[in-house]
C-alpha cells in the first residue's frame, strides 16, 4: 500500500501542512498565520486542529509525522529548546506532544536542517549524497547531509553553520551570520557612509541611516550603486570562506544556498565562488564541487520534514 506523511512547517510567520507520498507530492496543504505573539497555548491548538483536518482528508493512512521547527531543538526528544521567533515555546516537547496526541510516529527537525533535506530528496542537489545547505537571510543556518543522512551531532545540535566562529578586522571575534547575513549588509554600508562614501543609499533612507537595511542594500545594488555592490561583494565573500572551510572539513560535492539574500543572483555567487575557489588548500576541493541556488520556495521545510519522517521510519524498521 502507499505511504504518505504529513509534513508540517512551524514558522515564526506562518504555519503549513500538507500531506506528502514518497516522492514528495504535496496534498491537502493548508497554511495560517502563526500569529507567535499568541504564544504556545493558543497556537498549538490551532496547529494541531490543522494535522488533524490534513489526517482526516487523506486518502490513505498516514505512517507519520515530520515537523520542522526553528531551531535549536532536541531531536532526539523532540523539544523546541529556545527558538528566538517563538516567545513561550522554549523547551516544548512538541514532537511528543503531537504523537501522543494523534498516536502517530512524529519526528521533529530544525527548519534549516530538513530544508537541507529536501533539497537533496526533491531540489537542487538530487543525485547528490553527500551536500550542503545555506540560507543566507535575516539569519544564516544550514544543513549537513552526509551519505544521505543529515549529521546532528551526539545530541543532534550539530549543523549551525551560521554559527562558525571568525575573526573580523583583525582581531574582534564574530561569526558567520554576524559578518554576512541580510542585516550585515545594512551595517557594513552604514559604517561606510559614516566613512565618508557617497551611496545613493542615503537618498532612499530620506537621510535615515538607522533605516539602512540589507533589504535596502540589495535594492541599491540591484540599481548599480558602488557602495552597495561592495557590501553585497563584501558578505558573498565572506560566505564562500566559509564555504571553502566546509569544503575541507565535508568534502561535499554540491553546496546549496538559498534565503532572501539570494535574490540577488550572481551579484551574491561570483564572489562566493571565487573566494571559495581561492581558499581552497588544492582544487581537487573546488572543482568536483557545485555551489548552486536553492531549487525549493516557501514548501521546502514542508518537504523536509516529510523526508524527515520518511527516514526515521526507515530507522525504526533497521
Amino acid at each position: 500500500m502507499e505511504t504518505r506523511v504529513v509534513g508540517v512547517d512551524l514558522g515564526g510567520t506562518r504555519m503549513r501542512v500538507a500531506i506528502l507520498d514518497s516522492d514528495y507530492h504535496l496534498y491537502e496543504r493548508a497554511e495560517e498565520p502563526t500569529r507567535a505573539h499568541e504564544g504556545p497555548a493558543v497556537t498549538l491548538p490551532r496547529l494541531l486542529k490543522m494535522i488533524e483536518t490534513a489526517i482526516q482528508k487523506s486518502e490513505v493512512p498516514i505512517a507519520a509525522i515530520g515537523i520542522s521547527s526553528p531551531g535549536p531543538i532536541e531531536p532526539n526528544t523532540g523539544a523546541i529548546v529556545a527558538p528566538p521567533n517563538l516567545p513561550g515555546w522554549h523547551n516544548t516537547p512538541l514532537g511528543r506532544i503531537v504523537q501522543e496526541r494523534f498516536g502517530i510516529p512524529a519526528f521533529l527537525g530544525n527548519d534549516a536542517n530538513v530544508a537541507a533535506l529536501a533539497e537533496v530528496y526533491k531540489g537542487a542537489a538530487i543525485g547528490h549524497k553527500h551536500a550542503i545547505y545555506i540560507t543566507v537571510s535575516t539569519g544564516i543556518g544550514g544543513g549537513i547531509v552526509i551519505d544521505g543522512k543529515l549529521l546532528l551531532g551526539a545530541y543532534g545540535l550539530g549543523g549551525e553553520l551560521g554559527h562558525i566562529v571568525m575573526l573580523a578586522d583583525g582581531e574582534r571575534v564574530s561569526t558567520l551570520e554576524l559578518e554576512a547575513a541580510g542585516p550585515a549588509l545594512g551595517r557594513y554600508a552604514v559604517r561606510r557612509i559614516q566613512e565618508g562614501v557617497q551611496s545613493r543609499i542615503v537618498d532612499m533612507v530620506g537621510g535615515r541611516l538607522d533605516a539602512v537595511s540589507g533589504k535596502v542594500v540589495g535594492q541599491a545594488a540591484q540599481q548599480g550603486d558602488p557602495l552597495a555592490l561592495e557590501a553585497v561583494e563584501h558578505s558573498g565573500k565572506i560566505v564562500g570562506y566559509a564555504i571553502a572551510s566546509m569544503m575541507h572539513l565535508f568534502n561535499p560535492s554540491i553546496f546549496v544556498v538559498g534565503g532572501g539574500v539570494t535574490s540577488l543572483g550572481e551579484l551574491l555567487f561570483k564572489p562566493m565562488r571565487e573566494a571559495a575557489r581561492a581558499h581552497v588548500i588544492d582544487p581537487a576541493y573546488f572543482d568536483r564541487c557545485s555551489i548552486v541556488p536553492a531549487a525549493l520556495g516557501e514548501d521546502v521545510a514542508i518537504i523536509g520534514a516529510a523526508v524527515l519522517a520518511f527516514q526515521s521510519l526507515q530507522l525504526q524498521v533497521d
